[in-house]
């Protein structure tokens, strides 16, 4: 059965519901910036003031739209991997080839999160929060299918971690590369990329680690807990 794209929004239902999916929708294909309340209370069939009884501003209308598309797309972009093999490795870069199915729709505008925490300026603005914290629950699904590693090809359980951080870097990657060339096989790409480091990563199994540099890690410690497509959207 095919999976859900994650851009599709949950049928209108009560007025908070329309105006989450109203403000997804609209900072999604134009940004926050270029996204007023007036616009999204006009797209959500809802009255102006069935904003101020449910959002307290517009900041805060958006991190929740953007909350709400964190659930949706890590729960497609997590059964669309599942379904693309039983070993590590086939899961792995499998996800390259759900992405490639999301970069040839219409909907396409690139990664959510990346847009937005690209219009804030500082890193504990409650939007760029969300961001973040979608990319590190991003990060902990990649590294859960990287640990069959250890076992199906002798990869150092030690070098995980960093190949976790290095697979989230292709995923971003080839997102960002679809949505500026307009090619779904920029998917294609990363994932031959992809290939090249797991067959790198199997081959030095008994090589040293080198210790990680400061820095790299996701999490700060001040957080919060299938042919090319057409043009890009």
């Amino acid at each position: 059965m095919a999976t859900r794209n994650p851009t599709e929004s949950a049928a209108a239902g009560s007025a908070r519901e329309r105006l989450l999916a109203a403000a997804e929708a609209l900072v999604y294909a134009g940004g926050i910036h270029a996204t007023g309340v007036d616009a999204i209370v006009k797209q959500s069939g809802t009255a102006r003031k069935s904003f101020y009884t449910h959002f307290e501003s517009k900041d805060a209308l958006v991190a929740a739209a953007l909350e709400r598309r964190d659930e949706r797309w890590m729960n497609w972009f997590i059964t669309g991997t599942q379904q693309r093999g039983d070993s590590a490795r086939q899961r792995l870069l499998g996800m390259f080839d759900v992405l490639r199915e999301w970069f040839a729709t219409e909907s396409f505008h690139g990664c959510a999160f990346l847009n937005a925490a690209g219009e804030l300026a500082s890193p504990e603005d409650p939007i760029r929060v969300v961001a973040r914290q979608h990319k590190e629950r991003l990060l902990d699904f990649v590294s859960e299918q990287c640990e069959p590693l250890a076992a199906e090809c002798g990869v150092d359980p030690a070098r995980l971690a960093r190949l976790a951080r290095q697979w989230l870097i292709l995923l971003d990657g080839a997102i960002a590369v679809a949505l500026v060339s307009g090619e779904a096989d920029a998917a294609l790409d990363a994932q031959a990329a992809a290939a090249a480091l797991l067959d790198s990563e199997c081959a030095a199994r008994s090589a040293p680690v080198s210790p990680s540099p400061q820095g790299k890690s996701l999490r700060k410690s001040t957080s919060p807990r299938s042919p090319s497509r057409r043009t890009a959207t």
